[in-house]
């Protein structure tokens, strides 16, 4: 069975199928905040979905990171690591990378267990 989270007319935020749960792109709706701040807006929102969905962030396999300035990367570090449960962290990627809106300093996908 398939389930689809919050739907929009292009994309669903998060589909839930074979146990998993898999979430969209995730960016800040303050697009003018700083990085520090567009980070716990994301990580906010992939928690909230992960909820919605029947999980949590114990039970992430993987994340990505998308910065189009990699000189963020301690700075978004400084949030992420404070989320993530340190003796039970996903599978990671981080890369730099153009984002649709240039003010966005920051996206995130996610694949956890539901």
């Amino acid at each position: 069975m398939i389930k689809r989270y919050v739907v929009g007319s292009r994309m669903s935020q998060a589909v839930a199928a074979g146990g998993m749960v898999h979430i969209a792109g995730q960016v800040a709706d303050d697009r003018k905040a700083g990085i520090v701040s567009q980070t716990q807006q994301v990580l906010a929102k992939i928690d909230a979905l992960l909820k919605e969905a029947g999980s949590d962030r114990s039970k992430l396999i993987a994340v990505n990171v998308f910065l189009p300035h990699i000189t963020d990367f301690d700075s978004m570090n400084s949030v992420y690591d404070a989320w993530i449960d340190p003796a039970n962290p996903p599978a990671r990627a981080c890369v730099e990378a153009r984002l649709a809106d240039p003010d966005l300093r920051v996206e995130m996908t996610a694949v956890a267990l539901q």
